[in-house]
């Protein structure tokens, strides 16, 4: 070993690589615990042992308590003998109830398969990523899981209440697009609370259109269309358009915009959902989850941001208020207000031309 190296750090940057690793393999014990129902047996029980919870889900005891163990390794759950636990309600929150907006353990559930981790290690040789569609069996579930606990959580009862005039016009009956709607959890959250309004979805994951459009087989208020945004016609007649956490993963965000542009009223709203960013690096250093960001960015935004030969390239840090007011600028839009709702990740604009 070389003489000269600081033992102490030599220390830390090794600890630092096995945490990283010990995660890796801790998302797959909070994977289990999801699949299994493990968590939600646990919510609420108080104190429970390997046979209670063995019992209680039909697993077998001896994998339920190196279960339960590696939980507690990992401080997950709670207990002072290694063979009585406790799921506390903070935690229950987390990794039980999924209509909490601090719900987190199904976005252990979309592993990246070799044949995706292969693609992604291509694209740093030749710049193209994947697309959504080439991200892996099960990859159209992954947005949903990131970003359905927070959406539930705010978008019908905080968001759409601060967009001017869109509340009353989706309660009388209004046109509005979702733009990059994924498996449609923000068109259904919609179509419940305004159901004389029609809904539109856009997404160019066929993947992603085949489970909205399960979703949504017996409404007729909802129309998809598995295109990108581009694709959106220039109608003028739209009164409402969304995209959530979506324009940075798009190739062209700034075509997207123009296309948005031309759908709208006069009178229309678009609401910008995206991720809290700034061009400055010390500023992102307050993120405390930066390297999970980046690490996203790799194998899932920037890839798809990068899977054409002509791109903006954003990424999940890419879009900070500054970039996109200067694009909605570009594309034709006049208005350009930041709201202020308690989401820890995201940042919420109302745009209009």
């Amino acid at each position: 070993m070389n003489e000269d190296l600081d033992l102490e750090k030599l220390s830390k940057y090794s600890l630092d690589t096995w945490l990283f690793k010990q995660g890796e393999m801790v998302s797959l014990v909070i994977h289990l615990g999801h699949r299994l129902g493990l968590y939600r047996a646990m919510d609420g029980v108080g104190n429970t042992t390997a046979e209670n919870l063995a019992k209680s889900t039909e697993c077998h005891e001896r994998w339920v308590l190196e279960w339960l163990r590696c939980n507690a390794a990992a401080g997950l759950i709670k207990t002072s003998d290694g063979s009585n636990f406790v799921l506390e309600p903070e935690a229950a929150a987390v990794l039980s109830q999924s209509d909490k907006p601090t719900y987190a353990a199904a976005v252990f559930a979309n592993l990246k398969p070799i044949e995706v981790i292969d693609g992604i290690a291509e694209a740093f040789k030749t710049g193209i990523g994947l697309n959504y569609d080439g991200q892996g069996d099960g990859s159209e579930h992954a947005v949903e899981a990131m970003c359905g606990p927070m959406s539930k959580a705010l978008l019908v009862s905080q968001v759409i209440p601060l967009l001017n005039g869109v509340e009353e016009k989706m309660r009388t009956g209004a046109k509005v697009i979702d733009v990059g709607c994924g498996t449609g959890l923000a068109i259904e959250l919609l179509a419940k609370t305004f159901p004389a309004s029609t809904f539109i979805g856009y997404d160019p994951s066929s993947r992603a259109i085949s489970v909205a459009r399960e979703r949504f087989s017996s409404q007729e208020n909802i129309e998809l269309f598995d295109l990108g945004a581009e694709s959106i016609p220039s109608s003028a007649d739209a009164d409402f358009v969304m995209t959530l956490d979506c324009l940075h993963d798009m190739p062209r965000p700034d075509i997207a915009l123009k296309a948005i542009h031309g759908a709208l009223k006069t009178d229309g709203t678009l609401l910008v959902k995206e991720i809290k960013s700034s061009s400055n690096w010390v500023d992102n250093l307050r993120n405390p989850v930066l390297a999970l960001m980046y690490a996203t960015s790799i194998t899932t935004c920037l890839s798809s941001a990068m899977s054409d030969t002509d791109t903006l390239g954003l990424g999940t840090l890419g879009l900070n208020p500054e970039l996109l007011l200067a694009m909605t600028k570009e594309a034709g839009f006049t208005s350009f207000l930041q709201h202020k709702v308690e989401d820890p990740t995201n940042l919420y604009y109302e745009i209009s031309l």
